[in-house]
């Protein structure tokens, strides 16, 4: 099929989402490259996001273009053989195990603290907000770290365990609101290093350490922004682990990327460039992991602040950037504005949600009344 044929295409469906090609509205796409419309009918997302990479296209309103895209479901026209083949290998191969679950450190959380101390603002915790009563990530990122705390019931002297600990904010955020000592492990070698120097002097102890390995008691579990690296194949792994580690009265909190979709929909540019081996859960596959092992005391969901916290993270970063280019290039620029605008567009578009459950072994006797 000829240039003009593929650009004609393209037009139309670009149509379907109110998008026009080198139009001058803030949506509409601009072609720098004729080969664009190649790459993107051959490999779909992977193909576009990578064109983007290379300059090949722009639009000024990047995130608002990628609502447009996926409201208008033009995702579903562009499926591909890479996408078959991302789908295929989420499905059907354990990827989040062994020496797979550190691959996702080594290419996203080992990039450099330099990168995320810019963009997470002040303090480094790298999932959703809650901007229920704030107009700020600083106090969004405080309110959430309150919420986790506060819906776990925590007090004075309870020992508490962090899965997935990242550089160990929320640790130190309750050791000092709440009083509690603590355990966080991380597959990320940057991030346990810095979490122990962030919480030295604390009763909290980090450690580089698979989840799966954990065997000591705790009065509350939580895990913030780490289960969409546990992979579908491990879910109940993930539960059952949880539920020999928590104390008989104790609760555990969730705090999770929820699909809306079937499980197992990896998108390829996403895997290769951003989360490898990563996947977001369907509630069919958290509840059906859950069974038999936790009352579901509450089931939260706010995905809507996570497009307002991709949005403070995208505009820290630019902020940022003019320090940030002596150690990263251009392409990596283009790269991480794709990744925080698509993202942002999967939950303005209600694509994706964000998730908060609240868990107990045998229920709260008397009821949970979860706090907002």
């Amino acid at each position: 099929m000829s240039s003009y044929s593929l650009r004609q295409r393209a037009e139309q469906l670009l149509a379907l989402a109110g998008i026009r090609i080198d139009g001058d509205r803030p949506c509409d796409l601009r072609v720098h490259d004729d080969r664009l419309y190649a790459r993107v009918f051959s490999h779909g997302s992977l193909g576009l996001g990578e064109a983007y990479m290379d300059g090949w296209w722009d639009v000024a309103d990047l995130p608002g273009f990628f609502t447009r895209i996926l409201g208008a479901q033009l995702d579903q026209e562009l499926k591909t053989l890479d996408t078959l083949l991302a789908h295929l290998k989420a499905r059907f191969l354990n990827l989040q195990r062994g020496e797979h679950a550190y691959e996702v450190a080594e290419t996203h959380y080992n990039l450099g603290n330099d990168l995320f101390r810019a963009m997470l603002g002040r303090r480094l915790v790298y999932s959703c907000g809650y901007w229920a009563q704030v107009d700020n990530l600083d106090d969004a990122q405080a309110a959430k770290l309150d919420l986790v705390c506060r819906k776990l019931q925590l007090q004075p002297g309870q020992r508490v365990l962090d899965i997935g600990c990242g550089w160990g904010e929320a640790l130190k955020f309750a050791a000092e609101r709440y009083g509690v000592e603590g355990v966080g492990v991380t597959v990320s070698s940057e991030q346990a290093d810095y979490a122990r120097g962030l919480c030295a002097g604390l009763p909290i102890e980090i450690r580089l350490q698979d989840y799966r390995e954990i065997e000591d008691r705790f009065d509350a579990i939580w895990s913030i922004g780490m289960f969409e690296h546990v992979g579908g194949r491990n879910y109940r792994t993930y539960f059952e682990t949880v539920r020999r580690c928590l104390r008989p009265d104790g609760l555990s909190l969730l705090h999770c990327i929820g699909s809306n979709g079937a499980p197992a929909q990896t998108d390829p540019w996403i895997e290769k460039y951003i989360f490898p081996n990563s996947m977001i859960p369907a509630a069919s596959q958290v509840t059906a992991a859950l069974e038999g092992l936790f009352v579901v005391e509450d089931w939260h969901n706010f995905g809507t602040d996570y497009d307002r916290t991709l949005t403070a993270w995208r505009e820290n970063f630019d902020r940022a950037w003019s320090d940030l280019a002596a150690h990263y290039d251009e392409r990596f620029r283009r790269m991480w504005h794709f990744y925080l605008a698509c993202s942002a567009a999967v939950f303005r578009s209600r694509r994706d949600q964000l998730w908060q459950l609240v868990l107990s072994p045998d229920g709260v006797p008397g009821g949970y009344r979860s706090p907002r």
